[in-house]
């Protein structure tokens, strides 16, 4: 039997390695990591700083791909803002993915009142260690900082630039997740307004980036909701005897 395909959706700054922590426990499925350009693979080619001309490449990086009609979409962060548009895309095209996960944010509409890519660097470098998720060295390597700063301003740009808030309700469920010390963490349900279906929602412990303490438990919500709408799919189309 044929897996379904999962396609992962990086954060602000990531490629398509990012999601490599989670690799052990994602077998199930025909793991596809989107890259978005200027980093990782792509590094040869010119960063994005819209959010809609991102959108379209995910989505044609997604639609070049697809061999299967049961995919999923996971995003974190800036890859969660994307996810929700891409999905509405892949719908619009009656493509539509069988389920939507994010993490790491509340969702269009609630805002942090923060334009971090235009911060001077310092106060740059404060808001990353804020967020948690890079390796000290990171910052004590000052020709490293200055190859990956661009990306990470090109892509908070498109995070926080989007104007998705009244993006209309996906058909597909739709799964949050976010970290107790996540700023807005209460209003996680904001994610059910973008969903026509099921909503569900688990708060994990740890920051913005409790991914990487949860890997195990982020990869069995994705299989598990995923199994579940198959089962009920199977039950509605099941052949009367």
């Amino acid at each position: 039997m044929k897996k379904a395909q999962l396609f992962l959706l990086h954060f602000a700054g990531g490629n398509s390695y990012s999601f490599q922590f989670m690799a052990a426990y994602l077998k199930d499925f025909e793991v596809i990591s989107l890259e978005l350009p200027g980093r990782g693979r792509r590094m040869g080619e010119d960063l994005l700083r819209d959010f809609d001309l991102a959108a379209l490449d995910l989505y044609d990086q997604v639609v070049r791909q697809l061999n299967s009609p049961d995919f999923l979409i996971y995003g974190h962060s800036m890859g969660a803002y994307l996810g929700l548009r891409v999905s509405s895309m892949l719908e619009e095209a009656g493509r539509p993915p069988a389920y939507l996960f994010v993490s790491g944010n509340a969702g269009p509409g609630i805002r942090e009142g923060k334009n971090r890519h235009m911060l001077e660097r310092e106060e740059f470098i404060g808001e990353l260690k804020r967020l948690g998720g890079i390796p000290k060295e990171f910052f004590e390597d000052n020709e490293l900082f200055e190859l990956f700063e661009p990306i990470l301003r090109a892509d908070f740009e498109i995070a926080e630039r989007n104007d998705i808030k009244d993006e209309p309700a996906i058909a597909a469920p739709l799964f949050a997740m976010m970290g107790d010390q996540e700023e807005n963490v209460e209003e996680i349900a904001n994610w059910g307004r973008y969903t026509q279906s099921q909503y569900r929602y688990e708060i994990l412990e740890g920051d913005h980036f409790f991914i990487h303490k949860h890997a195990g438990r982020v990869a069995h919500i994705i299989k598990y909701n995923y199994d579940a709408v198959t089962r009920l799919s199977y039950q509605l189309n099941k052949p009367k005897q």
